[in-house]
């Protein structure tokens, strides 16, 4: 057993390079044992095939896989169509989630709120799938307050949800804090932090505007001191990021999930030097 058990996100490779690539690096990244492979699911279902074939690969290898599913601009037949195809490959873990709809997409479709696909994949399905939800410490940058946001965590929760994962984050304060407050609300599910390494920071602060994670003053400002020097970055970063999972093992995290970005060697780098490695 892993001392902290963790899991790894890939995305579904675009083209058959993509693909070699993947295999590689899941060969290199299968030699840590991680306790799942979780693969994700673009918006409106729009990588469902590349997903499948993905997720499918993963499982014929003897590894655990996890395929993300989203319900926004989905129909009930349809997503009941892919968790009948799930069970029949074996899959017992979904993450599920709302989504985001395709661009130029404007009806929702059948089930608008993750807690109503994890209600749906309950209704459909019973216990026979594991299900992950997500979590936001910094608050879902489309909700209304703190609260709300909460709430919205809650119902998932209640919905039948197993554990979650949480959005990527650089402020340690944010997620435990986020974990009081639903310990304070009778969340009892198991919160795994979500773990962003830092290959490229420019490509790190574009992304972290959009979705609303923080990158603090003082990584910020330290990170645009290196300017082009790409050695340095990624040395930095590494550094981060292996300080803040080691803070979070000794807060007593019940994991860690790492956003890998189809790349072995910072996860790899970080997980050995945690001496997380079964």
């Amino acid at each position: 057993m892993n001392p902290t058990p963790f899991s790894i996100e890939f995305f579904p490779p675009q083209t058959p390079a993509g693909v070699d690539k993947l295999r590689g690096t899941r060969a290199q990244l299968a030699q840590l044992q991680p306790e799942f492979f979780s693969v994700t699911y673009g918006a409106g279902g729009s990588t469902q095939e590349r997903t499948f074939e993905t997720v499918f690969e993963i499982q014929a290898e003897g590894l655990a896989a996890a395929p993300h599913l989203s319900c926004v601009g989905a129909t009930g037949d349809s997503i009941r169509d892919i968790l009948k195809r799930y069970q029949d490959k074996g899959i017992r873990r979904i993450v599920a989630l709302r989504g985001d709809l395709p661009s130029g997409a404007v009806e929702a479709g059948e089930l608008r709120y993750a807690n109503e696909l994890v209600e749906f994949i309950r209704r459909e399905t019973g216990d026979w799938f594991s299900i992950e939800v997500a979590a936001y410490p910094e608050y879902h940058p489309q909700a209304r307050t703190a609260q709300s946001d909460l709430a919205a965590f809650k119902r998932k929760v209640d919905a039948g949800a197993n554990s979650a994962i949480t959005q990527y984050f650089y402020n340690l304060d944010a997620y435990l804090h986020f974990r009081d407050e639903c310990v304070a609300m009778g969340i009892e599910i198991p919160i795994v932090p979500g773990i962003m390494p830092i290959v490229s920071f420019s490509k790190l602060a574009r992304f972290s505007d959009a979705c609303g994670a923080e990158i603090p003053r003082w990584m910020r400002r330290k990170f645009e001191s290196y300017g082009d020097d790409t050695d340095s970055i990624k040395a930095f970063g590494l550094d981060v990021v292996t300080d803040l999972t080691a803070r979070l093992i000794e807060e007593s995290a019940p994991g860690l999930h790492f956003y890998c970005m189809n790349m072995a060697g910072p996860t790899s780098t970080i997980v050995e030097r945690l001496g997380l490695k079964a």
